[in-house]
């Protein structure tokens, strides 16, 4: 294997973005036999995406991460798709980071978040099926003495038309293996498609159901010892001493260990052991500045940069609002906030690493392997082809296994116990505390109308936390961060929905110390809530139907417009909502697909909210399975909900308060909505649009505005909790 030199892993993720858009095909690759790489159980390689056993088996490599999106069997539909294959006989596998970096990255980009595990690779993923069949097809036309034009591919057999023979993948997989990879090789038109746009079952429910699947909270390894962890519980404290003296004696514990300047760990023989001991060991914190904070002063720095003194970024602006303002025959103003919010996926952060002085191996589930790849040669100080990651699936990521921190520590732990595999497990408490929690923010927004009651003028002032300056300031525009914008942006993947004449919507940047995190759907869901709710409030206040008062505004917008109509009319918008039944409506748009939702509940003794029903529209361009979209978009609406009705994180004394799932609740089945999902891709040859997070933003504010319909009041801020508002 080539020896490659070390990386940081700033650099290398910074390298991986420049150079995630590609896949090169034709790899001079350096391991293996004579023309022929083999996989483990030493079938033939075809190319980086399709091993093909001699049973007719197809192994198609998985580079995204799954964690109960559909990513893999969608992905897999695609390469199966342009290869051709029997789909009873397909089973993936994941390629490690380190094998792709040998390789010059020959699976292209690992990370999954944004929704972009199928909509940033299906086209060389697609290339990747299609180039494997067209090699299989040359193999049995060299076989045959005849032009792989004379012969066709389906199902995994291989027909010569003319003669009528016939032979199998499993049989010509290794001839074809030793070809060169053809250069043009042509995509199906998606209107041709025979296994993608299907909704055929997932590949992992199977092994799910009984208990054969492993998460990385359950890899065990020969001789493994067990890691507890506890950091400082405010953020950038650091440790100030610790005495393991105390805990020498307990059960099981076998060191005691300093991570970075801000964490101690014990180690022990169980990870009971270790917990019960690091329980017991006294730690006293340096916790610094940072303990004086409080939900309370950061709702007033973000309050404050409401001020038009105070310097902000714009994100979308178009005419003159300040004139706008100024012949107003009527203006109207509303603050919302939106607040923290903790990933809580269900199973915590771990990791299980085994260093030696020239390797180092880790095991864990990760939404980025080459992040955790480069987190892994940093903290090791080896060489990358001395290093590699083995993902597992991931027991809930919604971006928070985006992060390395938990790979980064289970590295530094191990380290200081060479040839020993550590296996490191955050508890709850320390999972839930000491998170990157949905950025906190508010928006301040004023519309304008004229004599008329039209709509002039809108003006949308965001305060708040940004996330790619505390994750990635390297993607910061001349200090602006793009992202803060989803949904609000003139073009693009997330572009706003109306035409207003007199646009300005912009951002006043405030960072607490509490660090920001790429919490599924991310900043939609707070701008939906901002715009949409806001936008039933113009309506209102001119006495104007919010769906039509919407209409008017969208005309040069007929996506946004279309998933709208499609939800108003599955709802029954223009009829009569049973008696004590109200209505609520919302629309956007994010990650390149545009949603709509349509929300009917009933409220009783003015705080309780029975949501009866929702229906989302999804137009993501491309569907490559409905039926993973559909549980997608019922999935979205629990994750919003849930936000809505519970999802709040406070500060005190400059640490997270809620530490487990008695003070940070989810829906509970009996709470759930019936859920119609209208799936409407409208094609086209546009860009794909992502169906993971999109809809969750339309739950929230479809909900709000029916509650306004029902009882007249509006609700402004996030969860519903803190103001005694609860499920029915």
């Amino acid at each position: 294997m080539n020896h490659m030199p070390r990386l940081n892993r700033r650099a290398f993720v910074i390298g991986s973005a420049a150079l995630g858009s590609g896949l090169a095909l034709g790899l001079d690759i350096p391991f293996g036999g004579p023309g022929v790489v083999r996989a483990a159980d030493g079938s033939p390689e075809v190319n980086a995406w399709v091993v093909i056993r001699p049973d007719d088996t197809v192994v198609i490599r998985i580079a995204r991460s799954e964690m109960g999106q559909g990513t893999l069997t969608g992905l897999a539909q695609l390469v199966a798709e342009e290869l051709e294959c029997d789909w009873s006989k397909v089973t993936t596998e994941y390629p490690t980071p380190g094998q792709s970096v040998a390789r010059k990255r020959a699976w292209g980009d690992f990370s999954t978040g944004g929704s972009r595990g199928i909509r940033a690779s299906h086209e060389y993923v697609r290339k990747g099926g299609a180039t494997a069949r067209a090699m299989l097809i040359q193999a049995a036309a060299n076989e045959w003495k005849v032009p792989a034009s004379e012969c066709t591919a389906a199902n995994s057999v291989i027909m010569h038309t003319s003669s009528g023979k016939t032979t199998t993948y499993g049989k010509v997989a290794e001839a074809a293996a030793k070809l060169e990879q053809p250069a043009d090789i042509k995509l199906k038109d998606p209107k041709d498609w025979k296994l993608a746009g299907k909704g055929v079952k997932r590949l992992d429910t199977a092994d799910k159901t009984t208990g054969k699947m492993t998460y990385g909270i359950d890899v065990k390894l020969p001789g493994m010892l067990n890691a507890a962890i506890k950091a400082c519980p405010v953020f950038g404290g650091k440790v100030k001493s610790y005495d393991e003296a105390k805990i020498a004696n307990i059960k099981g514990v076998k060191k005691v260990v300093k991570v970075g300047d801000y964490a101690v760990a014990v180690v022990a023989d169980t990870w009971w052991h270790a917990k019960t001991a690091l329980d017991a060991l006294p730690i006293v914190w340096d916790e610094g500045d940072n303990a004086k904070v409080s939900s309370a002063t950061i709702a007033k720095w973000l309050e404050e940069g409401f001020d038009d003194s105070q310097p902000a970024f714009v994100g979308n602006e178009n005419g003159d609002v300040k004139s706008a303002f100024a012949s107003a025959a009527k203006k109207v103003e509303a603050v919302y906030a939106y607040p923290y919010q903790n990933h809580a996926q269900m199973e915590p952060l771990n990791a299980t690493a085994l260093y030696t002085a020239d390797k180092c191996e880790v095991w864990c589930g990760t939404q980025n392997g080459e992040a955790a790849f480069a987190a892994t040669v940093e903290v090791s100080g080896l060489p990358s082809d001395k290093c590699d990651v083995y993902k597992q699936l991931l027991g809930g990521g919604f971006g928070r296994r985006g992060n390395t921190d938990y790979v980064r520590q289970a590295v530094a732990i191990a380290k200081q116990i060479p040839g020993t595999p550590i296996k490191l497990l955050w508890s709850r408490e320390e999972d839930m505390q000491h998170g990157a929690y949905h950025p906190i923010t508010q928006c301040k927004m004023t519309g304008a109308f004229d004599a008329d009651n039209n709509l002039t003028g809108l003006r949308m002032r965001i305060s708040g936390q940004s996330i790619l300056f505390s994750l990635r300031p390297e993607a910061l525009v001349n200090g602006k961060d793009p992202a803060t914008f989803a949904g609000l942006n003139p073009t693009g993947e997330a572009a706003i929905g109306y035409s207003i004449p007199n646009l300005l919507i912009d951002h006043s940047m405030r960072n607490p110390h509490i660090p920001p995190g790429f919490w599924r759907g991310v900043n939609v869901n707070q701008n939906a809530i901002y715009l949409e709710c806001f936008m039933d409030e113009l309506a209102h206040s001119v006495g104007q139907d919010p769906l039509e008062f919407r209409r008017k505004l969208m005309s040069k917008n007929p996506k946004h417009l279309a998933v709208l109509n499609a939800v108003a009319e599955k709802i029954g918008w223009g009829t009569p909502a049973p008696k004590g039944v109200y209505r609520g409506i919302a629309q956007h748009m994010g990650y390149g697909s545009y949603v709509a939702g349509a929300a009917e509940i009933s409220v009783s003794d003015g705080n309780k909210i029975k949501v009866h029903r929702i229906v989302g529209a999804t137009d993501p361009t491309y569907a490559v399975n409905p039926a993973q979209i559909d549980r997608q978009v019922a999935g979205s609406f629990v994750y919003g909900l849930s936000g809505l009705f519970y999802g709040g994180c406070t500060v005190k004394d400059g640490r997270i308060e809620q530490a487990n799932f008695d003070t940070y609740n989810s829906m509970r089945i009996s709470e759930m909505p019936k859920v119609e999902s209208i799936i409407m891709p409208s094609g086209g040859g546009g860009a794909w649009g992502g169906v993971g997070e999109p809809t969750i933003c339309i739950a929230a504010p479809a909900v709000l505005n029916a509650y306004f319909a029902a009882t007249g009041k509006r609700i402004r801020s996030a969860p519903l909790r803190d103001q005694n508002i609860t499920f029915a």
